[in-house]
C-alpha cells in the first residue's frame, strides 16, 4: 500500500500503521487485535461518541488520543462503569488544564463502584457458602443411598 505525504511524494507504509506526515493513524482491524475488542465494539463506542476516528473514506483510522480513551473505555468497562460514565470522565479530560474537575468526577464514581464491587464480594462469598454446604448435604444424602441401590 501506498501513502502520500504532505508534500505529496509516495511512500511506502506498512499494513497497521499509516501516517499522514503528523501523526500515525491505526486502521479498525488493527485496533481490534491490539485490544482485544471487535470490530462491531469499536464502531458502537463511535456510535456512542466515546472515540472519534478520522475517516478516509469508508477506513477508520485511529489516533494516540482515540487509543488512549479506549484503553480507559475497557478499563472502566472491567472494573463496572458504564459507559455514560465512562464517557463523562474521559471527556472531562482537558490536555491544557489541572483536569481537577475530572479527577474529583473519576474519584467519586470510583468509590461508589468499590463499595458496590464490596456488597457484591459479600453476596458472592455468602452464595458460594451456601452452596458448599447445599453440596455437601447432597453428597452425603446419595452416599447414604448408594450403597442401597447398588444391593437391590
Amino acid at each position: 500500500m501506498m501513502t502520500f505525504n504532505q508534500a505529496g511524494a509516495a511512500a511506502p507504509v506498512n499494513d497497521d500503521v499509516v501516517s499522514d506526515g503528523q501523526e500515525e493513524y491505526t486502521r479498525i482491524g488493527d485496533m481490534a487485535k491490539t485490544f482485544g475488542v471487535t470490530l462491531r465494539t469499536l464502531r458502537f463506542y463511535e456510535d456512542k461518541g466515546l472515540i472519534s476516528p478520522k475517516r478516509d473514506g469508508s477506513t477508520r483510522l485511529y489516533t494516540r488520543r482515540d487509543k488512549a480513551r479506549l484503553k480507559l473505555i475497557l478499563l472502566g468497562r472491567k472494573v463496572g462503569f458504564s459507559l455514560r460514565d465512562v464517557k463523562q470522565m474521559i471527556d472531562l479530560y482537558d490536555p491544557n488544564g489541572s483536569n481537577t474537575k475530572q479527577l474529583r468526577l473519576t474519584m467519586e464514581k470510583s468509590e461508589r463502584q468499590l463499595t458496590r464491587l464490596q456488597k457484591q464480594r459479600v453476596a458472592i462469598d455468602e452464595a458460594i457458602s451456601e452452596l458448599s454446604d447445599l453440596m455437601t448435604a447432597v453428597r452425603a444424602q446419595l452416599a447414604e443411598r448408594l450403597p442401597t441401590a447398588v444391593a437391590s
